[in-house]
């Protein structure tokens, strides 16, 4: 998500000030919430949320920098993700989110450059990831909860500022003759406009591709009417009405929305886990480091209704809260992904197991499907897509070992189809301790990935012979010589293979180049169908990993590396 601090304003700090070693990497702790925040205000009135940018010079997430100028880091985009999370949950009244700046002819001037510039390569790629997913969770919100978002932008906005009121319905400028947009990435710092905002440009503004080529080569970014006659931009205001418009705008939003008025919300109580040298727990997952072998294991736990039903009347849903397992379940899931991806770098390999009764997660799916219009519901069906999807782009080997006593079913079964194999057991000489599959209505379009397709569509090619011949098996329990012949799984050895065949195939997996295998997982995982999510994580992700290696961004002369310090980038003029 690499950005300038703006087209039009003074590096963020002083070229004298620049720190010459890098600081040591802390762990990276995804859990906060309003209390915490350093860098947003989030005010409500009625229907409409405003979410302030503040960004505090000196609240980086790591020394070294100073966030000056709404520029962000890491630490921001924490606190954007979580506020978007209250506003979902904690605040079903609200159907209308305004994004604007609380500083002077600022919006926000994007990823802060020192910050990328001190930054590991493996740092710079997961926030750029991290900071996508955000923005696309703003747009699968927009799609899917009845919840529109407005970037008032107050001020200059540039790079990954810009990239933010792209995610956004609409994008309102004030027309104050020096507030601009820009996409200056190529001209000041020798980089792709972060991924995101070249696609955000073509596949959802529709700018015309000559038109993108200039506005992305411009460090001055444009403003006024031009903005608005090439689509950077929905509408420019003058400032003595700009507020009025916004508002006005937000309400006709707003009226548009099916979420309810006056209703309670659902307090997003702390994430509670226990951290340990070699992995973490939380109540419904739980994640086993191996680091010798260099893997980690994920067992996700079903429910245990023989302890606690599972509430089926919505009311009961809606009294659970935070607690409802479904969305426990999805919120530690998700802060586990989020923690092993930023800090066990060298945890190449994730293996998914499940654990617990079967019909309990198929109860809790039943709940789900039945219930899914409720705004409680919706939301919490759309914060198990975004998880899963986390999961989908994220760039470690994903194996299933689905063994006896695995629980493997529903919304279970995703981690199975989601991964590049899974392996089930047979055994033939004890059919009633063979592991089964089974699946329900959620595994055909209740979680699409970024492709908007399930992932059985994914996997068979929409092809409706094999999605029907698994449709037909929905409720029943799948064993593994049927689950091959199926195609839900990838093998499934006997008892007597099972423990040479995992081993060599983990041993083999993590004796490869990390580097190829992530271009060929993404590239497997999103086969067939492309969409402007599948751009961003696919081929243009790739093409910026590939220039955040280059001398010409990070070499000692490299635009990246120079940006501040009063002396021009020198590049390698050798096409590539």
């Amino acid at each position: 998500m690499t950005a300038a601090d703006t087209a039009v304003a003074q590096p963020a700090i002083p070229p004298a000030t620049q720190p010459v070693v890098p600081p040591a990497a802390p762990r990276v702790d995804y859990r906060t919430d309003p209390s915490q925040y350093r860098h947003w205000k989030l005010s409500f009135e009625g229907a409409v949320a405003t979410l302030g940018i503040d960004i505090a010079e000196d609240g980086g997430i790591r020394e070294g920098y100073k966030l000056k100028l709404n520029s962000y880091d890491l630490g921001v985009d924490i606190e954007l993700y979580d506020a978007l999370q209250r506003i979902r949950f904690e605040h079903p009244e609200v159907r209308t989110v305004v994004v604007t700046s609380l500083k002077d002819r600022v919006f926000c001037s994007g990823a802060n450059i020192f910050m990328l510039g001190l930054s590991t390569h493996a740092w710079k790629v997961n926030f750029c990831k991290f900071t996508n997913e955000t923005r696309n969770g703003i747009e699968d919100s927009s799609r899917h909860s009845g919840l529109k978002f407005i970037a008032a932008v107050n001020g200059a906005c540039a790079g990954g500022g810009y990239e933010l009121a792209l995610a956004c319905d609409e994008i309102l400028l004030v027309d104050d003759r020096s507030s601009t947009v820009a996409l200056p990435e190529v001209p000041l710092l020798g980089v792709l406009p972060g991924t995101g905002g070249l696609t955000r440009l073509t596949d959802k503004r529709k700018v015309r591709h000559d038109r993108a080529d200039i506005f992305c080569t411009v460090a001055e970014g444009i403003r006024g009417e031009r903005a608005k006659a090439w689509r950077l931009v929905d509408d420019v205001i003058k400032p003595n009405r700009f507020g009025q418009a916004v508002q006005a705008r937000a309400l006709e939003l707003a009226a548009l929305s099916d979420r309810p008025e006056a209703v309670q919300g659902v307090a997003l109580t702390r994430i509670e886990r226990v951290e340990h040298e070699n992995g973490l727990s939380y109540a419904s997952v739980e994640v086993a480091i191996d680091r010798a072998k260099r893997t980690a294991t994920f067992t996700v736990k079903a429910p245990d209704t023989a302890q606690a039903p599972l509430p089926q009347g919505i009311d009961a849903i809606v009294a659970a809260g935070a607690a409802w397992w479904p969305l426990q379940f999805a919120r530690e899931l998700d802060d586990a992904i989020l923690t092993m991806r930023t800090n066990e770098l060298d945890i190449g390999t994730w293996i998914f197991k499940a654990e617990g009764d079967a019909r309990s997660v198929l109860a809790a799916d039943a709940a789900l499907l039945e219930h899914r219009d409720h705004w409680f519901v919706r939301e919490t069906i759309g914060m198990l897509r975004r998880t899963l999807a986390r999961i989908d782009v994220s760039s470690r080997s994903l194996f299933a070992l689905i063994e006896p006593g695995s629980c493997f079913a529903g919304t279970f079964a995703e981690l199975a189809f989601a991964a590049d194999r899974s392996y089930m057991a047979a055994l033939p000489s004890n059919e009633d301790e063979e592991p089964a599959i089974t699946l329900s209505e959620a595994n055909f379009g209740l979680y699409p990935m970024v492709t908007q397709q399930s992932r059985l569509a994914r996997r068979f090619y929409e092809e409706t012979e094999s999605l029907d011949a698994a449709r037909a098996r929905i409720g029943q329990p799948v064993k593994p010589a049927e689950a091959e012949h199926l195609g839900l799984v990838t093998a499934a050895p006997d008892d007597i293979d099972w423990a040479d065949e995992i081993r060599i195939a983990l041993e083999e997996r993590v004796a490869m180049s990390p580097d190829a295998l992530t271009g060929l997982e993404a590239n497997l995982r999103f086969n067939g169908v492309e969409t402007m999510e599948t751009r961003i994580f696919g081929r243009l992700s790739a093409w910026q990993n590939w220039i955040f290696n280059r001398p010409n961004a990070v070499g000692e002369k490299g635009a990246l590396k120079v940006y501040g310090k009063g002396s021009k980038a020198q590049f390698d003029l050798a096409r590539v």
